[in-house]
């Protein structure tokens, strides 16, 4: 099958916009009682008595629907062949329920493998922004993509 984006195809700063989902209350439970319990996540009335004063996402789920986000709005569609990991992730401000998160995002550097002919790397720098426009996540991470039409 022909995808849609090759590592050819990427160029620095082109941007992506990968959509939008809504975040709900259930869901920041079940996600913060199975992967990060702390009170802040489970529990709304202790997180009232906190800095927060009311429930919040984890940060790991708010990276892991960015994650979906940039699977469904081009993953899917592109040669990429996995990450060799993160460079920087920041939670700049938290992600409460009922906020709807716009991914999107922009495309740093682009290297070809010196090794491997048929491959290379891009950079990414990802944004998660709220319903009012506010920045609540950026991660910055490299995925490694195929070239197009390169026998290996």
């Amino acid at each position: 099958m022909e995808m849609a984006y090759a590592f050819e195809d990427m160029a620095a700063g082109q941007h992506f916009d990968c959509g939008a989902y809504e975040v709900t209350r259930d869901e920041i439970l079940e996600f913060a009682r199975k992967y990060d319990p702390q009170p802040f996540h489970t529990d709304e009335t202790a997180a009232a008595q906190t800095i927060y004063r009311g429930l919040i996402a984890s940060g790991w789920h708010t990276c892991a629907v960015a994650m979906r986000r940039m699977y469904d709005g081009f993953l899917k569609n592109a040669a990429a062949i996995g990450s060799p990991g993160f460079g920087e992730i920041r939670f700049i401000k938290p992600v409460r329920p009922g906020d709807v998160l716009e991914v999107s995002f922009e495309v740093l550097e682009v290297t070809p493998s010196r090794s491997r002919p048929d491959r290379g790397a891009i950079t990414t720098k990802t944004y998660v922004l709220n319903q009012k426009g506010e920045l609540a996540v950026t991660i910055i991470a490299t995925t490694m993509m195929l070239r197009r039409n390169i026998a290996v």
